[in-house]
């Protein structure tokens, strides 16, 4: 498929994820080269290498419009102390990184389904932030409908009115009886569902989307030129809270790219799935009963879909391989990559830990006290584990998920304090809430989007 093509294919047509046929490659004097552009620019550049269908002033158009609603710099790279900084990719309209990717989505989307002449109704599922960018990047067009699924009662208040208070006809936020799982696993069926898919123009926002993943590609490079010099390929690291896999596996490409990452430092919360598979090789996913309501809930996933791009990598891009892992693991099981474990770090820069709700208070109090700065409590679980994996003449950059007033109730727990919420965040939240409640099933769906959905 073109990029355009896997753009409104969302999920494969055989139920997998697209992945780049090949992946670009970018030298020492591109790095360079790219060191004084804005982040539009260079968002139009490392794009322009997936993208190769879009005509490049067409892309450059979007870009601008893209990330023209954020505030300047588009991505600040703040100091914390002397062995880390924060990568803050949450200055957007929805206070999360999701807004990274979802604005550009917003734009690129738009544009294709112009030249196609065509429409989309977009099903995704979210486990907080996703769904909220998703519906501020979409809202009021014309040839895209959003149908939203998030985990009934498993998101902050500030996320739910983030995403409720959305009046837009467009808009379709439905909370689902289940965990961020259970909404996912009804997407991916609905997706692979290709009469019904086709039928009704489903398309997707989710990392599941590979535009996605691309979009998030430009803020690695743009966090490594910010911590480097001009003296060589300086390596750096980076730590990411992540449950999807979505947000590191961006890292990784850029890595395969040939940007110099040392370490991909993922930091997980007690849904703690990937870090068992990344010190064991053992993947286990697990169900609804025992998935953790934490206090870092965008990351309370116990099934990562994005895991399923880098297995291929790691066994040389056999798909058949990942096809007898996934099938072991339809009826519950598990797949066993521990023959493959010693790869992980050696070969792919992956290291991993657990921060538990203590680990969170403790790193959220810690930075205060010695910065001033509050930051979420999912940035703080990846500043706890970013402090075990520090090397030596290395730059550590922690990817900053969200901003604290997302989670007020962890924030007044760790520090005792009230967050102050501008007059605008205060009218959202105070707002007439829009949501749908429906049961964990696929055939409620169905006939909710044909009820709804653009034609």
């Amino acid at each position: 498929m073109s990029y355009s093509e896997a753009l409104l294919e969302g999920l494969a047509p055989d139920g997998g994820l697209a992945v780049p046929a090949e992946m670009p490659q970018v030298d020492a004097a591109t790095l360079e080269r790219w060191r004084a552009l804005s982040y539009a620019e260079l968002a139009t550049e490392v794009l322009g290498l997936f993208a190769t269908d879009i005509p490049r002033d067409d892309l450059a158009g979007m870009t601008v419009r893209a990330y023209a609603v954020f505030p300047r710099p588009v991505v600040p790279v703040r100091r914390l102390d002397a062995d880390i900084s924060l990568v803050g990719l949450s200055e957007g309209p929805t206070l999360a990184f999701k807004d990274m990717a979802m604005q550009f989505l917003g734009q690129v989307l738009e544009y294709t389904l112009e030249r196609a002449g065509s429409v989309m109704n977009v099903l995704g599922a979210t486990s907080g932030d996703t769904g909220s960018a998703a519906e501020h990047a979409l809202r009021g067009k014309e040839r895209v409908a959003v149908f939203m699924l998030s985990p009934q009662g498993r998101m902050s208040a500030f996320q739910r009115a983030q995403m409720y208070s959305i009046d837009d006809a467009n808009v379709h936020n439905i909370a689902v009886e289940g965990v961020f799982d259970d909404c996912q696993n009804l997407v991916k069926e609905l997706a692979g569902d290709l009469d019904f898919k086709h039928a009704h123009h489903l398309g997707a926002v989710n990392s599941i989307n590979l535009a996605r993943i691309t979009a998030q590609v430009v803020y690695y490079f743009w966090g490594w030129l910010r911590a480097t010099d001009e003296t060589g390929a300086q390596p750096v690291s980076f730590a990411v809270p992540t449950g999807n896999f979505g947000n590191i596996l961006s890292g990784l490409y850029a890595r395969l790219m040939g940007l110099p990452v040392h370490r991909l430092v993922l930091a997980t919360n007690e849904n703690n799935v990937l870090d068992e598979f990344f010190r064991t090789g053992m993947y286990r996913p697990r169900g609804a009963a025992d998935t953790h309501a934490t206090s870092s809930p965008s990351m309370d996933i116990s099934k990562a879909s994005n895991l399923e791009r880098f297995i291929f990598e790691l066994v040389g891009r056999d798909a058949s391989r990942v096809v007898a892992a996934w099938d072991a693991l339809a009826d519950g099981g598990e797949a066993d990559f521990s023959g493959e474990q010693a790869r992980f770090g050696e070969e792919f820069g992956f290291v991993s830990a657990t921060s538990t709700h203590a680990d969170r208070l403790a790193t959220i109090r810690a930075v205060h006290e010695a910065t001033g700065e509050i930051i979420d409590p999912h940035t703080a679980d990846g500043v706890a584990i970013a402090r075990q994996h520090l090397d030596d003449g290395v730059p550590m950059l922690v990817l900053e998920t969200a901003k604290p007033q997302k989670f007020a109730e962890t924030i007044q727990e760790a520090l005792g304090v009230d967050l102050d919420l501008p007059e605008d965040q205060r009218a959202m939240m105070d707002a007439p809430q829009h949501v749908t409640e429906l049961a964990d099933d696929a055939a409620e769906l169905r006939t909710f989007i044909e009820r709804h959905a653009l034609r």
